[in-house]
């Protein structure tokens, strides 16, 4: 029979794909048992506390086995795929001279061999050879994903785990623990899930969804038992885990309230000539194809305005008890995705032209979007903006991203009355709020920084005597 040990067969272990991550959370598989894979093909795609990320094996092969099913948080370090070099196919089952192992042996394999935390409620089973089913078996062969919820099966010899398996509805022990609950019978709930696991979301849709009609009935001989009160409204609460992209954005701003001491400023200004100049940008063949639009000329504002006043980009460092003085400005845009706020950032965008700055912008949105952004876009970041506009808002006090000396929030841009030259005319107006690290950047400081980026919004002109 071919095992695990043979020396063909390669494990490839999940991998620290930022700098320091612990663990990660399996998302998609892209490969099955008995695919063929290429060095540097795609396997699956994770989550880590930063971002999701593809996952590339390193080697050529048949996979034979994927050693945890989607949705299991991973240690950095364990394996998690084993790929047979040699080419080989992975075997459907058994040969038939293997003797049948007895009932008890095979409980003893399907049961876990211990298990690691990850969230509250369940863990995932190490790693374990799994013995495969013999031709012509009553057990039908399972899917790495079903093959994970076996463990719930002790008790039961291979024929009788197959048989429960087949009437019992497939949903991991925290979704039945929901839909204990919520009182919802999960034979009664349709599965989306991969290999028909019922998850969070299609229990709570069963809650959502509308009773079906009575069938009308004849008169009963005997009055019918009254309907039994329910006990509390199954829909008033959703708990959802707190893990990856918000748990990592959660510990961050909290360690970065207590830590920096915040200041936040206001302006709010005239920004009618740097919407007149966003058209004129458009209209110009040299940005053609470009994202231009006023965080543009925003960011090239912050840039001019750090140039002009350079001590406002430092970082503080606690160990040593020293400012960081940066000479480069990577510029951080926070972006909020389906897995929460991340904060890539353009490494050194103060040596790009506007054009440069506009396709670096453009790229930066695109991937964030796609949820494609990698670790190492988000690390290094000196300052940051954060468009709160785009949600309507005026203005708000940001949290700096933690290491950063300072954050920009940008408010709506709206028409309003405002004086110009003597007169109450409409204008394009907005407001901005540079929040600072008060320990690097002192008030007089923080005010000249907001004061520049104001007056050069105000006038864009000055981008080219000040720039």
């Amino acid at each position: 029979m071919t095992t695990m040990t043979e020396a063909s067969v390669r494990e490839f272990k999940m991998p620290d794909v930022g700098e320091g991550l612990t663990e990660a959370e399996i998302l998609k598989w892209y490969v099955q048992p008995g695919d063929t894979v290429t060095d540097g093909q795609v396997v699956c795609e994770v989550e880590t506390a930063k971002a999701a990320v593809e996952l590339p094996i390193p080697y050529d092969g048949v996979v034979r086995e994927l050693r945890f099913p989607e949705g299991t948080t991973v240690d950095v370090g364990t394996a998690i795929i084993a790929v047979d070099v040699a080419g080989g196919a992975a075997p459907a089952a058994a040969p038939a001279d293997v003797p049948e192992a007895p009932a008890q042996a095979a409980e003893e394999e399907a049961e876990p061999q211990g298990r690691q935390p990850v969230l509250v409620g369940y863990g995932v089973a190490q790693t374990s050879t799994k013995r495969r089913p013999r031709k012509g078996a009553d057990v039908p062969r399972q899917e790495p994903a079903a093959q994970a919820l076996q463990s719930e099966l002790n008790g039961h010899g291979p024929a009788a785990a197959a048989e429960v398996a087949a009437t019992r509805p497939l949903a991991k022990p925290p979704v039945r623990k929901l839909a204990k609950d919520l009182g919802v019978d999960l034979a009664t709930v349709t599965p989306t899930g991969p290999d028909g696991i019922i998850t969070r979301e299609d229990v709570h849709a069963a809650v959502a969804a509308p009773a079906a009609e009575p069938v009308p009935q004849a008169a009963p001989v005997a009055p019918a038992a009254p309907a039994a009160p329910v006990a509390y409204d199954t829909a008033r609460e959703t708990r959802i885990p707190v893990k990856g992209v918000r748990k990592a954005t959660a510990a961050a701003m909290v360690g970065s309230a207590f830590t920096a001491p915040h200041v936040t400023e206001f302006v709010t200004l005239d920004v009618t000539r740097t919407m007149k100049l966003v058209e004129e940008l458009k209209a110009d063949k040299e940005f053609a194809g470009l994202r231009v639009n006023p965080l543009l000329l925003i960011s090239k504002a912050l840039l001019v305005a750090i140039k002009r006043n350079p001590d406002v980009n430092a970082s503080w460092d606690e160990a040593n008890q020293e400012i960081v003085q940066k000479h480069y400005v990577n510029l951080g845009i926070a972006a909020a995705t389906p897995r929460g706020l991340i904060v890539p950032n353009i490494k050194d965008a103060h040596a790009r032209t506007l054009p440069q700055l506009a396709q670096a912008l453009g790229e930066l949105v695109a991937t964030a979007r796609e949820g494609k952004t990698t670790p190492a876009a988000m690390q290094g970041g000196t300052v940051t903006i954060t468009n709160v506009g785009v949600f309507g808002v005026d203005t708000g006090t940001p949290i700096l991203n933690p290491g950063e000396s300072a954050i920009l929030a940008v408010g709506a841009i709206k028409l309003q009355p405002w004086v110009h030259k003597g007169k109450v005319k409409p204008r394009q107006v907005t407001t901005l709020a540079l929040s600072f690290d008060h320990r690097l950047v002192d008030g007089e400081l923080g005010s000249k920084v907001l004061a520049d980026v104001a007056a050069i919004l105000e006038q864009p002109k000055r981008l080219i005597t000040w720039a």
